[in-house]
């Protein structure tokens, strides 16, 4: 009997334990805590993501480049739309009842529970006309975000542009859900983590009518939004805006540095188009008709095209003679206008010879740097054959950067091109070719592929004598104010800084007396190459590369700009007019600078255009 009584005491106490602890747990929930209310409550409570506004973009001096500008979203829950007046509430917001339904369904098949963007971006007009009736349309709220502005209207493919989230990114990080924005290209994506900031919630109470009625338990749910930081980029804007409107009716790419701590102070791709397109409502719109503008103004030329870089490559070719000691300050070589070894191919034009690699530069030999790549790849007392020397010379042209990614802060850089021995063995067949055969390399022809980018690294380079920071377009972020660490790392050439001298007197003869005279400036030592780039679909491309002044460089600019023939003709004066800009925020030469703004250089596809018309 004790036995039974005992197991009696223990299965009540048991029973006791466990009606004690659910009474306790629903004393919990329904008094102490509120968490289920908010769930039972669902049904008159309103969870609005509260988005912060994207940090700011300011050029190098304080000017505002983006900012941001109220918008307003409206909202739907599917399951508490009750029968409303469509007819009423389609002329609020300016659609018809066909697009009514079609939304409709959208929203429901994403969710009848979840909130959803019913139409984006409505204007102050409509918002203000909507708010006034938002009472008589059940389950309906406006949720307020900002959009990007673009006050300067210049560098479009710089700043980039925001745009929707798609599946495959909501996917990929969990950050972000339908509805939100994300940087899609330029800046607003390089630095969209430090742009975005943090996004809060804000929980409203709402009557039977829709109508707010306060935050719910004065907001102790509630969590701020955190504005994203702000961004302080390298950019120039005058003189972005100056690049663009030398640019204008001329299709190519200027882009300037500061070869001291490689900031972009320019980066201009043309034809371009004013960043207000890709914003608000007619986003799409605009940007189906620039996608299929055949000028291509989407294409951003900086980064993206390749092009060969003609006379402005002798500069690292006979930089590369040097440093093998095959080629010296005193070196001449004949020139009977081409390359003698090869009946006078390449052709040359006229000019004193034989000249000094100094001189070879400033009169831009053809016939000169052919030799000297022969030299380089022909040197048999270094070189077992013919491949050995060209990937040796390779080896030396992708040290300036050339033929890889310079990892730029900006997205959707290219590599460029420097072909590899694979390339010609597949072409020319294993032991099929030799120097005569890819003698174009020597002046910048034949298969190199060089960014606009890249040409003004390059430029870098020689005027540091050997070195050069990765170019990045911001310089501040936040209250740091300082860019990321890897941009302050110096990244050296295989070239020894003695072996820059000779290379720099003939760029200071080239536009103190030789083929870049349209660059010299007064009281200002400007050094320059020019180039011609062949370009086999029509006229040649107009190249120059220049830094200045010679002591302590401020400013290096690589111009480009295509089927403009001669580099003399239009790269030149552009270059010298972007360098005085910058120095001296004033021009000397007007009538030059109006022949720049004023001239128009068709491409081949524009001009067969026009002769139909």
């Amino acid at each position: 009997m004790n036995t039974l009584s005992g197991r009696k005491l223990v299965i009540g106490g048991i029973f006791v334990a466990v009606c004690a602890i659910y009474l306790l747990r629903l004393f919990f929930i329904q008094v102490m805590d509120d968490s289920y209310k908010l769930s039972a409550n669902n049904n008159v409570l309103r969870y609005m993501t509260e988005y912060p506004a994207r940090g700011l973009v300011y050029d190098r001096y304080g000017t505002l480049l983006v900012y941001n500008e109220v918008a307003y979203d409206l909202m739907v829950t599917p399951r508490q739309v009750k029968v409303i007046d469509t007819l009423d509430f389609c002329k609020t917001i300016g659609i018809k009842k066909e697009q009514f339904i079609k939304k409709m369904k959208q929203a429901k098949a994403y969710s009848s529970y979840k909130e959803s963007a019913f139409e984006k971006q409505l204007s102050k007009e409509t918002y203000a006309a909507l708010q006034e009736k938002l009472y008589k349309f059940k389950g309906f709220f406006v949720q307020t975000r900002t959009l990007r502005k673009y006050p300067q209207e210049i560098a479009a493919h710089t700043l980039g542009y925001v745009g929707e989230v798609n599946d495959k990114i909501i996917a990929a990080n969990s950050y972000y859900k339908l509805g939100d924005y994300i940087g899609i290209s330029g800046i607003e994506k390089s630095y969209e983590e430090e742009l975005r900031g943090k996004k809060g919630l804000k929980i409203q109470m709402v009557d039977v009518f829709n109508r707010p009625k306060g935050r719910f338990k004065d907001g102790i749910y509630d969590t701020l939004a955190v504005s994203g930081q702000n961004l302080v980029s390298s950019l120039s804007a005058k003189l972005q805006k100056y690049g663009e409107q030398l640019l204008q009716n001329k299709t190519g790419a200027i882009v300037a540095i500061d070869p001291s701590n490689g900031e972009i102070l320019a980066s201009i791709s043309g034809p371009s188009y004013n960043p207000n397109l890709l914003v608000g409502r007619e986003r799409t719109k605009n940007y189906g008709k620039l996608f299929l503008d055949k000028s291509l103004p989407l294409f951003n030329r900086a980064l993206m095209a390749y092009y060969p870089p003609g006379s402005t490559f002798k500069l690292i070719n006979g930089l590369i003679g040097e440093q093998e000691q095959v080629t010296f300050r005193e070196t001449r070589y004949p020139c009977a206008r081409g390359y003698p070894v090869m009946g006078g191919k390449p052709k040359c034009h006229p000019h004193p010879s034989p000249m000094d690699l100094p001189g070879a530069v400033s009169t831009s030999c053809n016939s000169y740097f052919c030799y000297v790549f022969r030299s380089i790849i022909d040197n048999r007392k270094k070189y077992a054959n013919v491949v050995e020397g060209y990937n040796a010379w390779r080896n030396y042209v992708l040290s300036f950067g050339i033929g890889k990614k310079i990892h730029t802060d900006l997205p959707q850089e290219l590599p460029g091109n420097v072909p590899t021995q694979a390339y010609y063995d597949k072409y020319f067949g294993k032991n099929g070719w030799k120097s005569s055969t890819i003698v174009s390399l020597s002046i910048g022809q034949g298969e190199l592929g060089v960014t606009p980018l890249q040409m003004a690294n390059i430029i870098c380079s020689i005027a540091n004598k050997g070195f050069y920071y990765t170019p990045h377009i911001v310089k501040g972020i936040g209250p740091k104010k300082e860019p990321r660490p890897e941009y302050k790392i110096r990244h050296y050439t295989k070239i020894a800084p003695e072996y820059f001298e000779p290379i720099i007197d003939g760029m200071q003869g080239a536009v103190d007396h030789g083929t870049s005279t349209a660059a010299r400036l007064k009281d200002i030592v400007v050094c320059g190459k020019t180039g011609t780039a062949q370009n086999p679909h029509g006229k040649d491309h107009s190249v120059f590369i220049a830094f200045a002044p010679r002591e302590n460089p401020k400013i290096a600019v690589a111009v480009l700009v295509e089927n403009g023939g001669w580099g003399a003709t239009w790269a030149v004066p552009i270059g010298g007019l972007m360098i005085e800009k910058y120095l001296r925020d004033s021009i000397s030469k007007p009538d030059m600078e109006k022949r720049m703004l004023e001239g128009i250089v068709l491409s081949t596809e524009k001009k067969k255009a026009k002769e139909t018309e």
